[in-house]
């Protein structure tokens, strides 16, 4: 030993040499026992916990990087032992092993906080109240803040000194940081009004986006469309541009059905005695038309001898028993929900015939089975029509003209008409 001490104190380089060497052996050293040995030994006792068997959370190794800060530490601890090192070079490796454990801990508390993210959204309260977008801003809080240390680090200063020189740089900050700062206050107004929730189906046509709310981040809101497409919607487009949410609707259990018949106006009459007995037949008409008949014939009755002028008299048409049978016959579907609004209107009648209104709900929200029981209505209600007398207007097609023109029904007029 002592020859080799000797050795080193006459060859100053070599004595440096062999500390570096030694440094970074002690190092790799302290890396290999606390990721192989101690590392393994953590992983096995986390493993038996509710946490170690969680893939999704195993992802974000949080000790993993934190094993990283010992190397880091040992350089740190050892450099200053290396003789013979330029005080320029000693203060740099320091430094920026410092700087790096730094960087270290910055990493490991964002991914601790992405743990605490994603077990947060397991609870039922996260659909309501999420904090991805607080996440977000925590850690580009912690990420500044060790940006600005390691900064003072590397540049060997009080991180004070860097602090107060911000302030001449706060108009700049801010112009960087708008959109952050943006959705931040967004994010809080949502959040605090109950506007949007993950899971909830949004529709907002300027964004082009409709369907379900998979994402609310700090800046966007992630939007699955129903073709499968994903459309990012920024957070604070929310607050300041009209949208719809779907979620009252769903939470009601009734979906609204709000469709017209569109009836041909010519085929509008009265009703004469053979067809209110055949129609008096209809389940859905016994109580209906035996109560209208008697309202009408004391009505009648008390008009005296004018009640001899059919225009003066009160008479069953054709659509009024229409409109009632679509009346009862919606209040004994088992599909359509009874305890909410539930009529059959009549709408302003326009070129394309008398639109005849069902406005009900459904007492499902299940999008296949809505759609379902609409159309097992409207089924029944188009088949129907002629047996009071009725016809759905059409537009006349090609096939109308052929037809008529096939069968010789076009007059010369008409072949003017038509010319």
């Amino acid at each position: 030993m002592s020859d080799l001490a000797a050795l080193l104190s006459n060859y100053p380089l070599l004595a440096t040499i062999v500390a570096l060497a030694a440094l970074v052996l002690a190092a790799l050293f302290a890396n290999f026992v606390v990721k192989v040995l101690l590392l393994k030994l953590v992983n096995r006792f986390i493993g038996q916990t509710a946490y170690g068997r969680d893939e999704e959370l195993r992802q974000h190794d949080v000790i993993k990087r934190l094993a990283n800060i010992m190397p880091a530490f040992v350089i740190a601890s050892g450099i200053v032992f290396v003789p013979g090192l330029p005080p320029i070079l000693l203060s740099v490796v320091r430094n920026v092993a410092n700087a790096f454990i730094l960087l270290t801990i910055a990493l490991a508390i964002g991914e601790a906080m992405n743990i605490l993210d994603k077990v947060y959204n397991r609870r039922p309260i996260a659909r309501r109240r999420p904090i991805k977008g607080y996440v977000q801003v925590g850690k580009i809080a912690v990420y500044i803040i060790a940006a600005v240390l390691i900064l003072a680090t590397l540049m060997d200063q009080s991180p004070v000194i860097l602090l107060s020189g911000l302030g001449a740089m706060a108009a700049v900050l801010i112009l960087v940081f708008q959109d952050t700062l943006l959705g931040l206050v967004a994010g809080v107004q949502i959040s605090s009004t109950d506007m949007v929730r993950v899971g909830d189906w949004i529709e907002a046509p300027g964004q082009h986006a409709d369907g379900e709310v998979i994402e609310i981040a700090l800046h966007t809101v992630k939007v699955q469309n129903w073709d499968k497409t994903i459309t990012t919607v920024p957070i604070r487009k929310l607050v300041t541009e009209p949208f719809r949410n779907w979620r009252p609707m769903q939470e009601s259990g009734g979906r609204r059905i709000k469709r017209a018949l569109l009836l041909d106006q010519s085929t509008i009459g009265f009703l004469n005695e053979q067809e209110l007995r055949r129609l008096a037949r209809f389940y859905n008409l016994e109580n209906y038309l035996t109560e209208k008949q008697l309202e009408l014939a004391t009505f009648n009755k008390s008009l005296g001898d004018k009640a001899g002028v059919p225009a003066n008299t009160r008479r069953a048409t054709n659509l009024g028993t229409f409109r009632a049978y679509i009346q009862n016959y919606l209040k004994g579907h088992p599909g359509v929900h009874q305890r909410m609004t539930l009529m059959v209107r009549q709408m302003p009648p326009s070129p394309q015939g008398l639109p005849l209104e069902i406005y009900c709900f459904t007492n499902t929200v299940a999008w296949v089975e809505y759609e379902g029981i609409q159309a097992d209505i409207f089924d029944h209600l188009y088949a129907i029509l002629p047996e009071f007398g009725l016809r759905a207007f059409q537009a006349p097609a090609g096939a109308d003209f052929r037809s008529r023109s096939d069968s010789g029904a076009f007059d010369a007029a008409d072949e003017v008409k038509f010319a």
